[in-house]
């Protein structure tokens, strides 16, 4: 199993959360967070300039069994682009058991 973390623009979330659905990734969490990050652009608006040194980012938490590694970060990678500095970041880490508290189940069946 493993845990894939990825970083991406509260813009492209819609876009990422039916890219999951369709590789069959049904379940996950997100929160929305504020990095700083390489995108050094001000904008403008109305006349009063901004700065985006603080990027807000929506930031995903899935857990998923070996076989979805690869579908679900292929789905994040396709939905999240825009081909411009800012588009976050993919992370992969191990995980080494899950229970599943309602059944006291553990272990990749857990994650269903």
């Amino acid at each position: 199993m493993k845990k894939i973390e990825a970083i991406i623009r509260k813009s492209k979330f819609d876009q990422v959360k039916e890219a999951l659905h369709n590789v069959e990734v049904n379940f996950f969490s997100y929160w929305d967070v504020t990095g700083v990050g390489n995108e050094k652009e001000g904008h403008v608006y109305r006349g009063i300039s901004y700065s985006t040194s603080e990027i807000q980012r929506r930031y995903l938490s899935i857990i998923v069994n070996d076989d979805f590694v690869q579908p679900t970060i292929n789905a994040i990678l396709k939905s999240a682009a825009t081909e411009k500095v800012g588009d976050g970041k993919i992370f992969v880490l191990p995980v080494e058991e899950v229970y599943r508290i309602r059944t006291g189940e553990k272990g990749g069946k857990s994650l269903n």
